[in-house]
């Protein structure tokens, strides 16, 4: 039986060369769940169309389109396991043919993202092979949880090292957290477009929902089946919208005491505005306005939803005009 998506046809105008994207949303885009007695839970990450609204916003090759339909799916279930409000973001800067990868996530579910790639360094690379650490190539991958001007930011960096993206993140939570957490990441294009899914495990403290008589032995033992279990699944299942989350994970752990919670939605969606570029071209000087103008009109676009705003030189003030 195939999933239910909600998309809103019914877009903004904005004065852009590509069509409004619609808002697609997924009703259980995230799939909380647990082991009873035992320290593991997790998230089940499933993007479904949401991810091919995203990536067919830019005109990438599919091997930068699988990068960054994973860091979304990533970025997605590490957003929805934090209290905030605000913002979640995954930012991987390198000097590889990917120099730019970012994905965030609102606290409401709302999902963007994009990468910058350079076509020339791409063509050296192993086409459709290449993994993470081959794309980006040296640099940092950062975490970042921004709550607004009045909330002082968390920010988690480290070095891009591992192959994978998976592998990366491995490496930002070995660096930074005292408990242990894994990722299996997994992007893909079928019939319905591209599909991105994250399955990401954590290994909980042992008071709070662990069986009491569970020692630090068979706490280890029941994280170690969790992670040998989980590492079974394929891409295909992990990418298949006809298997529901709750129907792969009870084909993962059933054995485990298994426990589902509420399923979180998310949708597609960018910031972006007229407002808010207004705002930015006013903090230029009028000489610079004119520099960005071609025939009385100034062009900015968004990098995350590749939307292009058009705006009159004269309705715009500069810098120098205001006060």
């Amino acid at each position: 039986m195939r999933k239910a998506f909600v998309t809103d046809q019914t877009p903004t105008p904005r004065d852009q060369d590509l069509p409004p994207a619609p808002r697609v949303t997924v009703p259980d885009g995230v799939q909380p769940f647990h082991l009873w007695d035992k320290p593991v839970r997790g998230r089940l990450v499933r993007l479904g169309p949401l991810a091919d609204a995203v990536l067919s916003r830019h005109d990438n090759p599919d091997v930068v389109k699988k990068l960054t339909g994973q860091a979304l799916a990533l970025t997605a279930g590490l957003a929805t396991a934090l209290k905030f409000q605000g913002s979640f973001s995954l930012q991987a800067k390198g000097d590889g043919a990917v120099p730019m990868l970012l994905a965030d996530c609102t606290d409401s579910g709302t999902l963007r993202g994009y990468a910058r790639a350079d076509a020339d360094r791409l063509a050296l690379l192993n086409g459709a092979d290449a993994e993470a650490g081959a794309l980006l190539g040296s640099g940092y991958i950062a975490f970042t949880v921004d709550q607004g001007p009045e909330m002082e930011r968390y920010q988690g960096i480290v070095a891009l090292e591992g192959e994978t993206l998976a592998d990366m993140t491995g490496h930002y939570f070995e660096s930074s957290e005292q408990l242990a957490s894994r990722v299996w990441l997994a992007a893909g294009k079928g019939e319905d477009g591209w599909r991105g899914t994250a399955l990401i495990l954590e290994r909980v403290a042992g008071e709070g929902g662990i069986e009491p008589s569970m020692d630090e032995a068979a706490q280890d033992d029941a994280w170690n089946t969790a992670v040998t279990l989980a590492s079974t699944v394929k891409e295909e299942e992990l990418l298949d919208d006809n298997l529901s989350s709750g129907a792969l994970l009870h084909r993962l752990f059933h054995a485990e005491g298994l426990a589902l919670g509420q399923p979180r939605p998310l949708s597609s969606g960018c910031r972006c505005s007229r407002a808010r570029l207004t705002s930015v071209l006013e903090g230029f000087g009028d000489e610079d306005l004119d520099e960005m103008s071609q025939s009385g009109e100034i062009s900015m676009t968004c990098e995350f939803c590749n939307t292009t705003f058009r705006f009159a030189r004269s309705e715009v003030r500069g810098a120098s005009r205001q006060g």
